[in-house]
């Protein structure tokens, strides 16, 4: 057993880069009062936090290259130990961005690209595949625990102390690093393009950056931008600039003997596959996992704790079926697999959209959420051996950074994006309700209008009829106001779930260059002699 204590310690900081994450997620209510401000606000320090994990992931994998694997691990956790501590006596909105957007996204970016090279250049043959079933499994055990963890202490005590157990087990593991075994330095250390950093942080942050301020600039016509363009909201004025530096950044890469990125690897089928397959992944579940605790706190009134378990079943599930796969692996090819995960992860969606209505049946919740998670964790068993086994031992650490860019980066984008969709939808649907209520008057149609217009917020139909109590409007015009934002509310969240499940469907094509072979004993994907990695058909 003493080869498993490498993975023990790897597993944990996996453990540890999840758990704040599904933490935030249902302590979304209780951020708000905390902070006073709003849930777009808070949706941004999510979406912040991932964003930073994902625009230095890339430049963490390069550090682990020039610096040393265990080196740049142990430096990221000391960075995301300060992170935590930090967060965990934030008295504003801005320190808590800073302390947990900033400090542990970056620390998380010198953290995970580090921790896959560790897990490959430590384990070999099937006991590399069973190292990244349990890395996967620990993922989906930091969601499992982090809903009915961060619940229960939110609702109880305080999410603060979430923060500061973190700091406690960063220091834990760093006594321990040294069950760790260094990796061999390279021969030539690489050098770090700077130029390089900047063009593809300032594109993907562009990016995101307008993807989640669509809901109140308006992706064409202005709602309430900061400025516009030609008469047209920023959006995709903004989202073009980001793609035109993040092609610059690629042109410059071409250019240099060293580069950050070798866009040569994206050449290689499979990995290309694996890297789109975990984006999508990414997209679908921090965009549910974004819109589900809405529903469970905002329109069912529950608590922390009464969502996070709710959300147990997802994460139980999820927690299963990606610590299955060395075993899926023996009966079924890794295409295959994922293509029955897409098939689960699309029939739940759609089960689940069915269960967004005024009055939540529990069981039927339960077995969608459960349902979702048997989907999400039969991705997760294959894709991380997946893209680690398309390449070679010297192009892990690259690959390593790629691949949790692309996991982080579809996190931030899938809260962006399913919100975005969901406020959009909300706006839409109450506007056009009002317009057909003959109980609602003109003026206040033309009052509502305004306040749309100016950027809408998902918050609970007592707090509108709150407001509205302050006001002139009639009591019975009021109340038809607020039964229409009820309604409203529902269809939001059904057009943020209806587009979860269209992102599923649109993986499909994607998944034809996955390896069509069963795992080979060497525990990669088995495949004809003198067959490149990631060429398997």
């Amino acid at each position: 057993m003493g080869r498993w204590k490498a993975l023990s310690i790897l597993g944990l900081a996996q453990f540890l880069m999840v758990l704040d994450a599904s933490v935030m997620n249902v302590s979304i209510s209780q951020l708000v009062i905390d902070f006073d401000t709003e849930v777009t606000a808070i949706q941004a320090v999510i979406t912040l936090y991932t964003l930073v994990m994902a625009a230095f992931m890339i430049t963490g994998g390069k550090l682990g290259d020039m610096l040393g694997r265990r080196r740049v691990f142990a430096v990221g956790l000391v960075v995301y130990g300060i992170g935590s501590a930090l967060t965990s006596v934030a008295p504003t909105l801005g320190v808590l961005a800073l302390g947990w957007s900033v400090i542990e996204g970056f620390g998380a970016a010198l953290v995970l690209p580090a921790l896959a090279a560790l897990v490959a250049g430590t384990y070999q043959g099937r006991d590399r595949a069973i190292a990244y079933g349990v890395i996967g499994g620990l993922a989906g055990a930091g969601i499992a625990v982090g809903p009915l963890l961060g619940g229960w202490v939110t609702t109880y005590l305080t999410w603060r102390l979430v923060f500061a157990g973190e700091a406690v087990l960063v220091v834990v593991i760093l006594v321990l690093i040294r069950w760790i075994a260094p990796q061999p330095a390279p021969e030539t250390r690489p050098r770090l393009d700077l130029g390089g950093v900047v063009l593809s942080v300032a594109g993907l942050a562009l990016v995101v950056l307008a993807v989640l301020q669509s809901s109140s600039w308006g992706w064409l016509h202005p709602r309430n931008p900061p400025f516009t363009v030609f008469g047209f909201s920023p959006t995709v004025f903004v989202i073009a600039l980001g793609l035109v530096l993040l092609h610059l950044f690629r042109v410059r890469e071409a250019r240099r003997a060293d580069p950050l990125v070798r866009f040569s690897l994206f050449g290689i089928p499979s990995l290309r596959s694996g890297l789109l397959m975990l984006f999508s992944q990414n997209v679908i579940l921090l965009g549910l996992f974004f819109a589900i605790p809405l529903y469970l706190q905002v329109v069912q009134g529950l608590d922390a704790f009464q969502t996070g378990l709710r959300l147990l079943p997802v994460s139980v599930t999820m927690l299963v079926a990606a610590m299955s796969g060395p075993v899926l692996g023996r009966f079924a090819s890794p295409r295959t697999v994922v293509r029955i995960g897409l098939l689960v992860l699309f029939a739940s969606t759609l089960w689940l959209l069915g269960t967004v209505e005024p009055e939540l049946d529990d069981l039927s919740f339960a077995l969608a959420m459960a349902l979702l998670g048997l989907g999400m964790g039969l991705l997760a068993s294959q894709l991380g051996n997946v893209v680690q086994s398309s390449v070679g031992e010297s192009e892990r650490s690259e690959v390593g950074g790629l691949q949790y860019t692309a996991q982080n980066l579809g996190s931030s984008l899938g809260t962006a994006l399913i919100g975005s969709i969901l406020i959009g939808a909300l706006a839409g649907a109450f506007t056009a309700a009002l317009a057909k209520d003959p109980a609602v008057s003109d003026a206040v149609r033309h009052q509502a209008g305004i306040k749309i217009e100016s950027g809408l917020n998902f918050v609970p139909a007592d707090q509108v009829a709150t407001a509205l109590a302050t006001t002139p409007i009639p009591p019975e015009e009021a109340d038809a106001v607020v039964a229409t934002y009820r309604t409203a509310q529902l269809d939001g969240l059904k057009v943020g779930i209806l587009a979860a499940a269209g992102i599923t469907l649109a993986g499909f094509p994607f998944t034809g260059h996955l390896p069509a072979d069963r795992i080979g004993a060497g525990g990669i994907p088995a495949r004809a002699p003198g067959r490149r990695p990631g060429r398997t058909p």
